[in-house]
């Protein structure tokens, strides 16, 4: 390779990375789009375990989920970022109170994210030129978590999710994909979990089926979010009060003990949840419903299948 060429590739590394922290990004890494060889038998047993339950999607686009050049034309280069949503305050979450996972606080990411991907794009195409891609936050067939860790952000939890040392793993991960040469970062291959089983022996439900195989269709968060019909009788009394999604196997990680709090005020709850206690939600009529969830992504349950997860705790 000519030196002129890598120092191109280091020249847009640098400027994509200077640019993320701009936008507010806590990290940002760099990848080589291939083919994700060592994953692709990996996705293939857990689908074929039905660990995806009655989220079909997941089922959808397997080759894209493992080749970026399948989502983006003559994609070189993928970025991955991490946006940090960990609250300055929890809501209330004794043991009496029901309760609602972090990221789901304020409004609704993909919308807070996804416009800042906007202008990141716009801001490449002015800085670099002519330059085709596109972003992606939860948003695609994209193995996310694989790809910050080839991107050097961290590593795969036993939970499944990406850890990181700095800052645990409340964070957002979004992407870009580039039809540009990029210098890329070197991937993550420690595991820093060690011996350390906390989320494990801490998931109510057994999700976590071995070390970092996680069963979706036994997640609570599956259960209160994605599931559609009623939920299990044999899972009662096992949600410890979660009525959107679940953080268990977060807040016992040792890792998250750096979690610092976010500093986007759009993640911040509606004023009137910070009042809500069980007695409060049980009574919840659709008209508070839709006020106080309006922007916020526990909108996807819908008022029947937020009673429903409420009535299942009781």
């Amino acid at each position: 390779m000519s030196n002129s060429s890598q120092l191109q590739k280091d020249k847009y590394a640098g400027i994509i990375k200077a640019h993320a922290k701009t936008l507010g990004f806590d990290f940002c890494g760099i990848a080589k789009a291939e083919f994700l060889e060592e994953e692709a038998p990996k996705l293939e047993a857990w689908l074929n375990s039905n660990y995806h339950g009655q989220m079909a999607y997941m089922a959808n686009h397997f080759d894209k989920r493992l080749d970026p050049t399948k989502l983006v034309e003559g994609a070189k280069t993928v970025v991955s970022l991490v946006y940090n949503y960990y609250p300055d305050q929890k809501l209330s979450e004794t043991k009496e109170d029901f309760k609602i996972a972090k990221y789901a606080y304020g409004k609704d990411y993909h919308f807070v994210i996804k416009d800042k991907l906007k202008s990141f794009l716009q801001h490449l195409k002015e800085e670099i030129g002519d330059i085709h891609g596109r972003a992606f936050v939860d948003s695609a067939p994209i193995m996310e978590r694989q790809w910050a860790q080839k991107s050097g952000l961290g590593w795969l939890g036993k939970n499944s999710l990406l850890l990181n040392r700095q800052m645990g793993s409340f964070f957002f991960l979004a992407e870009l994909v580039l039809d540009i040469d990029v210098s890329p970062d070197t991937p993550m291959m420690k595991d820093y979990c060690g011996t350390c089983t906390k989320c494990i022996d801490a998931c109510p439900t057994d999700a976590i089926v071995q070390p970092g195989v996680v069963d979706g269709s036994k997640c609570i968060s599956y259960f209160t979010i994605e599931l559609k019909e009623n939920i299990p009788s044999e899972m009662k009394g096992k949600f410890e009060n979660w009525i959107f999604g679940c953080d268990i196997c977060q807040d016992v990680c040792p890792w998250n003990s750096f979690s610092q709090p976010h500093q986007e005020s759009q993640f911040n709850p509606h004023p009137d949840m910070k009042e809500m206690r069980k007695k409060d939600w049980i009574e919840i009529t659709e008209e508070t419903f839709k006020k106080v969830f309006a922007k916020s992504a526990v909108k996807r349950t819908g008022y029947n299948g937020f009673l429903r997860n409420i009535k299942f705790n009781l």
